[in-house]
């Protein structure tokens, strides 16, 4: 089992025919992920990633034609939001938007649209999830993954991918790599991805990568005190040094009125059970430390 991606997953792509969109949409089928349809607006009857991918002109049709049940976005910021919407009005459940630089008012509504609709949005400006030897969606290189029982969720792509390549050299692997995004307003939050960890029996440890900015790692703290108890978990936090006011990396990654600070988060933490290393690299020992044996 995995959560958000697996087997079951039939994705399409919005935006497979600009230059990242194939790009990434190729690594995802060489990975062995269910690619079914792309979506480019007046391209529909082509063929992508070497005749292998139909296209079509919008979500609804590409649904129908072939089942999809998964999206992933790479329509630039001033599309983005309406190719979310796209998405949920056609019945999409999970959405992945990689697209960065999307407003954040923008955002407000459309993460509200796709609450109300049942939907889960990942994103915007998300690496994606990897469930290693099932499928992966977005950018997230799969060379470093490992098949294994460690849930990883995360602020930023390249701190996951640091992490997760630590850990797979340690032969620890994992069971799905989450990234939710950077943003100030985003789809999913950390909490809902460790209820999803929590749920799923195949996820024996966690791994939380968080930084400076908001209070979603408090919130996740405070549930996984409650409810992961006994699982091994493990945590990074990234810009420990970054001055109250500047923002450091993410457009979410700012300290403002004394909240977001990297010393509440790792209080929390702590607080809650969680192991916290000094960088991504001493993950793998603190899981051991933490009880987890792989």
């Amino acid at each position: 089992m995995s959560i958000l991606i697996g087997r079951d997953t039939r994705l399409l792509v919005q935006g497979i025919t600009g230059r990242e969109g194939e790009f990434h949409s190729r690594a995802m089928v060489e990975y062995g992920t269910p690619l079914v349809a792309g979506v480019t607006p007046g391209k529909g009857g082509l063929m992508a990633i070497d005749g292998a991918v139909p296209v079509f002109d919008t979500v609804a049709a590409a649904v129908e034609a072939t089942g999809a049940n998964a999206s992933c976005i790479f329509v630039p910021a001033a599309g983005a939001p309406d190719a979310v919407l796209e998405s949920v009005a056609a019945g999409i459940a999970t959405i992945f938007c990689i697209t960065e630089g999307i407003p954040a008012l923008d955002m407000i509504a459309v993460v509200e649209e796709v609450r109300l609709a049942g939907a889960r949005l990942i994103g915007p400006n998300c690496p994606g999830a990897t469930s290693p030897g099932k499928a992966k969606v977005g950018i997230i290189p799969g060379s470093i993954h490992r098949e294994g029982r460690v849930g990883v969720v995360s602020r930023s792509g390249t701190l996951t991918y640091e992490a997760v390549q630590a850990m797979t050299d340690a032969g620890l692997g994992q069971s799905t790599c989450v990234g939710i995004g950077g943003d100030p307003v985003i789809g999913t939050q950390f909490l809902e991805i460790l209820q999803l960890f929590e749920a799923d029996p195949e996820t024996d440890a966690v791994v939380l990568i968080g930084e400076i900015g908001g209070t979603a790692e408090e919130e996740a703290a405070a549930w996984a005190a409650e409810h992961l108890r006994d699982v091994p978990k493990v945590a990074f936090i990234a810009g420990r040094t970054a001055p109250e006011g500047k923002r450091m990396g993410h457009a979410g990654a700012i300290v403002s009125g004394g909240r977001g600070t990297a010393a509440s988060k790792v209080e929390a933490l702590e607080a809650a059970g969680f192991r916290v290393a000094g960088s991504p690299t001493e993950l793998p020992a603190l899981l051991r430390d933490a009880g987890y044996g792989g």
